[in-house]
């Protein structure tokens, strides 16, 4: 997913760092409030940003110019929200730029619009709707990680096949090369990663439980009451 430093056309990365701009902006007083108004949540904060480093500094070499990995942004989507996923996912993307010569700082833009921003709404939107539908909070919180993997793929896939059209079948020729290439090693790390992630939300779950249920994590989102059928039954 990182795509490497230099590797898109000027222009390019600087359209996808006006288009990430504004999320990471607004992700930073999401999270400046958050940190004000809860400073009890400071560790999950930091360990969900922890979460995220570690999983998407495993690098595997794919696409020319980019790689495959997990993205790590599941578990802070679910708990913080995409807002607050945009600036731990930002720096994160940031870090291993500047230390890990994994990605760029040219391409930072593109990399934090794919991963910081894209995925993990597109992987919060699918949490609350199965959440809605009454679908157990693992199989929510799994497929909002496979989901958000997925969907930085998908973007990255776009994003290089904007930049460097297929010579005879234009952009959609592009599109299905790099995604079908991705698709190879993605499908199944982002399955490893719901997997993971849904581990580490239950071992949350056993070490701090009212933590989670202050983040609203066992709240359903159409429960009339504010409690999810699970807190009612009990």
């Amino acid at each position: 997913m990182h795509i490497a430093e230099g590797f898109l056309p000027p222009w390019h990365a600087a359209a996808w760092t006006a288009a990430a701009a504004p999320f990471v902006v607004h992700g930073a007083r999401s999270l400046t409030r958050l940190v004000r108004e809860h400073p009890g949540n400071t560790l999950l904060l930091g360990a969900s940003g922890a979460f995220t480093f570690v999983l998407s500094a495993l690098k595997i070499p794919s696409v020319t110019g980019s790689c495959s990995h997990p993205t790590g942004t599941g578990l802070g989507t679910v708990l913080f929200r995409p807002p607050v996923m945009a600036v731990l996912s930002t720096i994160t993307l940031l870090f291993q730029a500047l230390l890990l010569a994994h990605g760029g700082l040219t391409t930072l833009g593109a990399n934090v619009f794919s991963m910081a921003v894209a995925g993990p709404w597109a992987g919060y939107g699918a949490y609350r709707l199965l959440r809605r539908l009454g679908a157990p909070l693992t199989a929510a919180v799994f497929t909002a990680a496979f989901t958000a993997d997925l969907v930085t793929y998908c973007v990255t896939s776009v994003q290089l096949a904007l930049a460097f059209p297929d010579p005879a079948g234009g952009f959609p020729a592009a599109l299905a090369k790099f995604g079908s290439v991705f698709a190879v090693t993605q499908l199944p790390l982002a399955v490893a990663e719901g997997v993971l992630t849904v581990l580490v939300i239950r071992l949350l779950t056993q070490a701090d439980r009212p933590a989670l249920a202050r983040l609203g994590l066992f709240t359903a989102p159409s429960g009339k009451d504010g409690r999810s059928p699970e807190e009612v039954a009990r």
